[in-house]
């Protein structure tokens, strides 16, 4: 039997401790196939927090500068996967389901804490994955939980990148860029409002074309400018109807109100989270930050949904004769979604930040989408600090 001598010995062992430790980290990463094919260098995984049970997706190495991707309503984490493959190796990229969606699991979200289940899930996500601090990305509902984790966890933060986000004052009911409440119930605002056969074609798990309301009509219609066809429109669909429904899931419920359009926000569900009775602090919250992160803002030029016309908004829909009973502009006017995330970000600069708007021309909500080489080219700028 051949002998080592003593130091050459320690050093094997040094070289075992090293690499039990790697492959150690390794297995915390338990790999989970889906039923869609992810982009090639993307991997699929199913991470334990001290929250939920989480799918996410990363590329590139752990080693790298960590990159979040938060996706927005109605979607999930696939649909980030051309702009994190897109990032150089110095990046580790990651994007979870939220609470809610995807392959997830499946918990309620408690809506009457506006964004805080989701900012409670992604400070429990970076414990479960040591990261101390990260660039993170928020895309419509996705910037909302940016805002709150912001507002909770400041020095956690590298860079925040808003794209197409929902306004810092909540989603329907407000007016004015302060965000002033339309009414005191928050009427027009909350799970009362979303389309009934949009949701049930959800349950349906509907991937027809007969419905101008349903899902892929709806992503094609709304998500992106027509006419333009996302490559992966099978995979984003299939990954969309994952959303877990009912009225204390999506959209959630809701109490009857005297107040035009006749529904008030529940306690249960995302679209009530992010009502602006259980948010209408985020933005102050924002501005007032000790440690202010730089802020990216991109929007579509065409953008529909969040808009200051959104076609979503009951005081839209009213204004151009969608819905009768309308009370008229001086009550329930369009919410001036655009310009009321503008007026919060000009505080923020105010107050010691900075922030960059950048308008994507012909895109409508997902312009890192339908644009992903020009997104990128600003994105990359922007978390490299240049």
């Amino acid at each position: 039997m051949k002998h080592f001598k003593k130091p050459v010995f320690n050093t094997l062992l040094l070289v075992m401790f090293i690499l039990t430790i790697m492959i150690s980290c390794e297995s915390q990463y338990e790999e989970f196939p889906t039923e869609i094919k992810h982009l090639e260098g993307m991997s699929s995984y199913m991470i334990q927090t001290d929250r939920l049970n989480t799918h996410l997706l990363m590329s590139g190495s752990t080693k790298g500068t960590p990159v979040i991707f938060l996706h927005g309503n109605f979607t999930a984490a696939t649909y980030w996967e051309e702009n994190m493959v897109n990032l150089p190796e110095e990046f580790w990229a990651i994007a979870p389901d939220l609470r809610g969606y995807g392959w997830s699991e499946d918990k309620a979200i408690d809506a009457t804490r506006g964004f805080s289940d989701w900012s409670d899930d992604l400070q429990a996500l970076y414990l479960a994955l040591n990261i101390e601090k990260a660039h993170i990305v928020g895309w419509s509902l996705g910037g909302g939980v940016v805002y709150r984790f912001m507002a909770d966890h400041p020095e956690m933060v590298l860079s925040a990148t808003l794209v197409s986000p929902v306004s810092p004052y909540g989603f329907g009911g407000s007016k004015g860029l302060g965000g002033t409440s339309c009414y005191e119930d928050y009427a027009g605002s909350g799970g009362g409002v979303v389309n009934p056969e949009f949701i049930q074609l959800i349950k349906a798990g509907d991937k027809g074309v007969e419905s101008q309301n349903s899902p892929r009509n709806v992503i094609n219609g709304f998500y992106f400018k027509p006419p333009f066809k996302a490559a992966r429109e099978e995979e984003f669909l299939t990954a969309s109807l994952k959303q877990s429904t009912g009225d204390d899931r999506y959209p959630g419920d809701f109490v009857a109100s005297e107040n035009w359009p006749n529904v008030a926000p529940g306690v249960w569900g995302p679209i009530n989270a992010g009502a602006p009775k259980y948010v209408a602090d985020d933005a102050q919250a924002l501005i007032n930050l000790p440690v202010k992160p730089p802020i990216l803002w991109v929007r579509g030029s065409d953008d529909m949904i969040v808009s200051d016309i959104s076609l979503f908004d009951f005081g839209a829909l009213g204004q151009l004769g969608y819905v009768p009973g309308w009370p008229g502009d001086e009550v329930f006017p369009p919410q001036p979604m655009v310009g009321q995330t503008r007026n919060a970000l000009e505080q923020y600069a105010a107050h010691g930040g900075t922030f960059t708007e950048v308008v994507m021309e012909n895109t409508a909500h997902a312009p890192q989408i339908e644009k992903p080489d020009e997104f990128g080219t600003t994105f990359l700028g922007f978390i490299r600090g240049e």
